[in-house]
Order: C-alpha cells, then sequence, then structure tokens
C-alpha cells in the first residue's frame, strides 16, 4: 500500500494533492514552511500536518519590505530550503513515497530511496537553469539589473533532478525545457494541475458598453507585464479598462515611475482575496496572461471556471489547458502586436467572444478538478514504482 509523504515550502499545488491523499487514505504526512495556523482549513488531520515556519517567516517580512532579493534574505531562503529538507527526512517514518517540491526533498529523498521506496521531484515552473537564463535576458532587455537566483539553489535542484527517481511538471512547456537542458524525456512525467470548481463560476456578466480586460499575478517582468501595458495602450475602443490585480516588482514600479510603460486606463488594485477574483474574472471579457516563464498558471483555469476567455503566451502552459482558438488564443512571447491583435478579434467579435466562453466552462470541467489530478499522481507513483523494482 502507498505511504506518501509530501514536503512543500509554502503550500502551493501539493496542499490540493496532500488533501486528496488524505480522502483516499493513502497521505503519512505533510511537512510544510506555512504557520500551522494558516493550515487548519486544509481537511488535512492534524497528526500529519507538520508545520517548521520559523525560517519562512523570517523571508516573508523581507519580502513584505520589498527586500526578498537582497543577500540577506537569499541566505535565509538557502537556509530554509536546507532546514525543511532536514525536517522531510526526520519524519519520513514507514513512508515508501516521498514528493517534495524542488528544492527541499534532496536529503529526504536519498534517505527514502536508502529504505527501498521512491523519491518524486515535483517542478512547478521550467527546469531551474532554464528559468535564471530567460529572466536574465528578460532583466537586460529593459536594462535592470538582475539578481540572479542563489547559484547554490541551481545546484541544488540539479543534484535534486539527478537524484529523484522521477520529475514531475505541470505542463508541455516545463517538461520541455528540462528536455532542453539534458534531462531524459522518460524521466519527466506531466501532471497538469486541477481547478476547485466549487469556488470558480461565472458570477457575473460582463458590461456591455465597455471594454474589461484583466491581468492576476506578481506584477513583474516575468509575468510579461509590459507588453500587457503596451498592447492595451495600442488597442482601440472608446471604453476600454484594463484591471491588474497582484502586488507590483520593484522593476516594473521603476518603468512606471520613469514613465517608460503607459498607463492611460489602467487600473492597480494590488493583491486582492483569492474569493474575489471569480468577481472580477466574471465580469471581465478576456483574462490575459502574457508570461515569459512558468510552469502552468492556475488563474487561467480558474478564469475559464468563470466563463472568461483566456490570452496567453506560449510559457504559461496554457497548451495543456485550452485550444488555440476554441477557448481562448496563445501568442509567443514578448509580442505586444499579437496581443493587440487578439485582444481585438475579441472586442470586434462579441459573438465569438460568446462562444469561448461558454467553450471555456466546458473545456474546465472536461479537465476534472484537483480529485482528477490526484488519480493521475497515483498512476505516475504506481508506474515509477514498478520502474524502479523492475531496475533493481
Amino acid at each position: 500500500m502507498l505511504k506518501v509523504s509530501i514536503a512543500v515550502g509554502g503550500k502551493f499545488h501539493l496542499f490540493h494533492l496532500a488533501r486528496q491523499l488524505e480522502q483516499k487514505g493513502l497521505l503519512n504526512h505533510i511537512v510544510s514552511s506555512y504557520p500551522r495556523y494558516k493550515l487548519t482549513n486544509e481537511n488535512i488531520s492534524s497528526g500529519k500536518l507538520i508545520s517548521f515556519p520559523y525560517i519562512h517567516l523570517a523571508w516573508m517580512m523581507l519580502s513584505r519590505y520589498g527586500l526578498e532579493n537582497m543577500k540577506l534574505a537569499q541566505d535565509i531562503s538557502w537556509r530554509h530550503y536546507n532546514t525543511l529538507d532536514y525536517v522531510s527526512k526526520i519524519n519520513l517514518g514507514d513512508s515508501n513515497v516521498l514528493v517534495a517540491l524542488s528544492g527541499v526533498g534532496l536529503k529526504a529523498g536519498h534517505e527514502i530511496q536508502k529504505r527501498g521506496g521512491i523519491y518524486l521531484c515535483d517542478r512547478g515552473s521550467s527546469h531551474i537553469r532554464y528559468q535564471n537564463n530567460i529572466l536574465s535576458e528578460e532583466f537586460e532587455r529593459w536594462r535592470i539589473p538582475y539578481r540572479p537566483i542563489d547559484a547554490r539553489k541551481i545546484v541544488r535542484e540539479e543534484s535534486e533532478y539527478q537524484q529523484a527517481d522521477a520529475i514531475t511538471v505541470p505542463s508541455d512547456f516545463a517538461r520541455n525545457s528540462f528536455i532542453q537542458q539534458g534531462i531524459p524525456a522518460e524521466k519527466l512525467y506531466l501532471t497538469p494541475y486541477g481547478v476547485e470548481l466549487s469556488r470558480f463560476f461565472p458570477v457575473a456578466e460582463p458590461d456591455q458598453d465597455s471594454f474589461n480586460i484583466t491581468f492576476v499575478g506578481s506584477v513583474s517582468l516575468r509575468k510579461g507585464v509590459p507588453y500587457l501595458l503596451q498592447a492595451f495602450a495600442a488597442f482601440r475602443h472608446p471604453a476600454k479598462r484594463l484591471r491588474i490585480v497582484g502586488s507590483i516588482q520593484e522593476e516594473i514600479r521603476q518603468l512606471l515611475n520613469d514613465g517608460t510603460l503607459p498607463t492611460d486606463n489602467v487600473e492597480f488594485l494590488g493583491p486582492l482575496p483569492h474569493m474575489e477574483l471569480k468577481n472580477i474574472l466574471s465580469s471581465s471579457h478576456v483574462f490575459v496572461l502574457p508570461s515569459i516563464e512558468e510552469g502552468l498558471s492556475l488563474v487561467q483555469a480558474e478564469a475559464m471556471a468563470c466563463g472568461c476567455p483566456v490570452i496567453s503566451s506560449d510559457n504559461t502552459g496554457g497548451r495543456n489547458l485550452f485550444h488555440e482558438g476554441v477557448e481562448g488564443f496563445i501568442v509567443p512571447i514578448r509580442d505586444p502586436m499579437a496581443l493587440t491583435d487578439r485582444i481585438e478579434c475579441l472586442a470586434q467579435d462579441p459573438q465569438l467572444r460568446s462562444k469561448m466562453s461558454v467553450a471555456a466552462i466546458n473545456r474546465v470541467k472536461e479537465l476534472g478538478g484537483w480529485d482528477t489530478y490526484c488519480d493521475r499522481y497515483i498512476s505516475v507513483i504506481e508506474h515509477v514504482s514498478k520502474s524502479t523494482c523492475s531496475r533493481n
């Protein structure tokens, strides 16, 4: 019988996996750096929750004040990864499977393999070296100094990729980034995320007298926000509005302050409670996510569940969520003209937008929720277990 331990810095999607495994009686425990009081609503037995938040909280405090790129913050983050890995290692119990978010599973993964178990490294983004390279390029394009990902962290994660029995990724884009960096294709398993359909559904209709575009996420170069602002400025509509939800990162604030980026008819709403998003997404004509790099943005599926068509870049995992021209559009990265063209297409053809809205809702239902994600993940675990046994 499977006895799964999970290690995750923060929460992320692995808590959805833990919750589903708990319902199936397969979860041994989950180790997290989140404070226990913030995990009380996760529907996981208290005895299976191991919280070690102390170092993580220090990093969060620095992040709150925009200091997460300081060397001190990087050193704290490095210690956080090492410590959480150690906590996971000493709490494996009789687990025979470890699923660890990349960065926190090297020691614990080695320990469970010594016992005859298997170790799956779960990476929610592209390969860490690919990620570092493309972000470095992006900052250089905008002539903003880039503080690279901590070299110690890159080495550590690449060691995890080698050590793990398998690497799980949420999208073909992420998978391809690993292959480009020399990871064998047979070691990579595709596990696209689910969406909580009980929380995201249409609750409003877009205003017929205006055209509302919404972005949700970190307001950063990584998310391609400058290209969205350029595309919106070129979009011609008498009653256009762009709503940007999320924390503004320092590099974007710098570009806004020096007038590099256009902001007419743009509303910066800041971070909002997660449950308020369905109101904004339901009342939007289109959701746009022009990211430079990420594994699979959950907010795309959340927008679709609210009946909002999506325009995303090729590097968001969108191709694993929807079909080009059916539920939305996919454009190349760094291409504001393509973004403008697709936005205008929807603005000029309300019937197409309406068809895409219905198709988006149906597509998300077809993809399934987190229960489907868990079933897919269990299949991966079983396949890797059999492959490992046959090798031994």
